[in-house]
């Protein structure tokens, strides 16, 4: 009996979901190691059982965010999630991020996601050239600190698949897109602010955030998008009070 019971133990059960939206979950029986990521998992599964597993993963070590999944219910960086924190039961559940079109098994389409991030006008405008003298922001300033809290943003997408509001609202922009319009407001060097503000004041932007905070309880690295968006709310106001947005 100790014998099948041991076999038992250094096995995991797992459970991948296969095909595209309309798929399924298909078992596997996979070895468990010591110090094992969920990464290590589906790689595992891919080498040794099946090689048609589809799957997204660059670094392995917590700086792309490209290996992000659905790990029993919760979207998080397989690479940097550990078996034995999240399967105590020896069983495993994985699916791709939600929110997301799903290319096939694994792997989701990103293009919703960015595409939010050009709609919040995401992208820094400036008005000096490489002639100019580099623009000097002082560390203590209130407006550099405000963007420090949210500049390490890695566009991963688990904030977009934990977020309610995305889930129920495709116009809604999401947390990384409207993170990032905060860090930028906060650019003293940038020169497109009010253009910003006003593509982020409108239907699906900052004003459809329900502050459930999902998408900080899930972050991997431990922003707030909700604390910026609720920034971009009062930026937002003061520049319809003063008539700079409609």
């Amino acid at each position: 009996m100790s014998v099948d019971r041991d076999a038992r133990d250094s096995q995991l059960e797992v459970r991948v979901w296969r095909g595209g939206d309309e798929g399924r979950y298909q078992p596997f029986e996979v070895p468990r190691r010591d110090n094992q990521t969920v990464l290590d998992v589906v790689t595992w599964i891919q080498r040794h059982i099946d090689p048609t597993v589809s799957y997204r993963f660059a670094c392995r070590v917590g700086m792309c965010g490209s290996c992000a999944m659905t790990v029993n219910g919760r979207p998080r960086w397989t690479c940097r999630t550990h078996v034995s924190k999240v399967a105590g039961d020896g069983k495993l559940e994985i699916a791709p991020l939600a929110n997301m079109p799903v290319i096939k098994d694994l792997t989701v389409d990103m293009t919703p996601f960015f595409e939010k991030w050009q709609q919040a006008d995401g992208v820094f405008t400036g008005s000096a050239t490489r002639h100019d003298d580099v623009a000097r922001i002082k560390p203590d300033m209130p407006a550099r600190q405000a963007a420090d809290a949210g500049i390490e943003c890695i566009n991963c997408g688990v904030c977009f698949a934990a977020c309610d509001t995305v889930r129920w609202n495709s116009d809604y922009l999401g947390p990384a897109a409207l993170n990032r319009a905060w860090t930028l407001a906060n650019d003293t060097r940038d020169t497109a602010n009010s253009e910003r503000l006003a593509a982020i004041s409108r239907d699906g932007g900052c004003h459809a955030c329900h502050s459930h905070q999902s998408c900080e309880q899930h972050c991997p690295q431990a922003l707030n998008p909700t604390a910026a968006i609720a920034g971009l709310k009062r930026l937002s106001m003061k520049a319809f009070i003063r008539g700079e947005i409609g």
